[in-house]
C-alpha cells in the first residue's frame, strides 16, 4: 500500500484489508448473535455497501435474504446534503427484521432517508449496520446497532467507496491525503 493518484487527488493507506476483513466478521457475529434464529433482510445501500455486503453475507452464518436500494448523496468529494433516492424496495417487508447495510455513515442524511423510506412500513424492527462510522459530523439523533470502525471526519475510497466512480474496487482504504 503506497500513495495512490485518482483522477486529481492523491490518496495516502489508511485501512488495510486484513482489518476491513476482520471487522465485517465481526459485525456478522454481532448481527447473528442479536438475531438468533430470524431471516434477517438485509438491506444494501447502493453503490457503496455492495462489497461490504457480498462479504457480509459469507460471513453470516445462518439464513438470510438480500435486496438492495440506491441512493445518492455525493458529489466529487463533498456530500451534496441531498439524498436521492434511485432504486428502491420490492419485497414484501411485513413482519421482517431489516438489517440495513450501509458502507459509511457520517452527516446521517442518507441515515435519515432510510428511516424515512422503511419508517412507513409494517416491519418487525429495522437495524443498522454500518462499516466505518464519522461521529464526529454525524448530526442527527438516530440510532446506529452496528459500527465497525469509527473514523475521524477524512474522505476515503476503496472498498467500495469512491472518488467519483474510480476506487471502489480498491482492497484497502485510503484517505485524501493532505497535500
Amino acid at each position: 500500500m503506497g500513495l495512490i493518484k485518482v483522477h486529481d487527488k492523491y490518496f495516502e493507506p489508511y485501512i488495510d484489508k486484513t482489518r476491513i476483513a476482520d471487522t465485517v466478521a465481526s459485525l456478522a457475529q454481532q448481527i447473528k448473535a442479536d438475531l438468533k434464529d430470524e431471516t434477517p433482510l438485509f438491506v444494501s445501500i447502493l453503490n457503496g455497501s455492495f462489497v461490504l455486503t457480498a462479504d457480509l453475507m459469507r460471513a453470516y452464518e445462518s439464513d438470510c435474504e438480500i435486496t438492495f436500494v440506491k441512493l445518492a448523496s455525493y458529489e466529487k468529494t463533498q456530500s451534496t446534503g441531498k439524498v436521492n433516492q434511485l432504486l428502491g424496495i420490492n419485497e414484501d417487508l411485513r413482519g421482517r427484521t431489516i438489517v440495513v447495510l450501509e458502507d459509511i455513515i457520517d452527516t446521517g442524511n442518507t441515515l435519515q432517508k432510510i428511516y424515512d423510506i422503511l419508517g412507513k412500513e409494517p416491519i418487525k424492527e429495522l437495524k443498522i449496520a454500518t462499516l466505518f462510522f464519522k461521529p464526529d459530523v454525524f448530526k442527527k439523533e438516530l440510532h446506529i446497532d452496528y459500527v465497525g470502525i469509527e473514523i475521524p471526519d477524512n474522505f476515503i475510497l476503496g472498498y467500495g467507496l469512491d472518488y467519483d466512480g474510480l476506487g471502489r474496487n480498491l482492497p484497502d482504504i485510503y484517505k485524501l491525503a493532505k497535500s
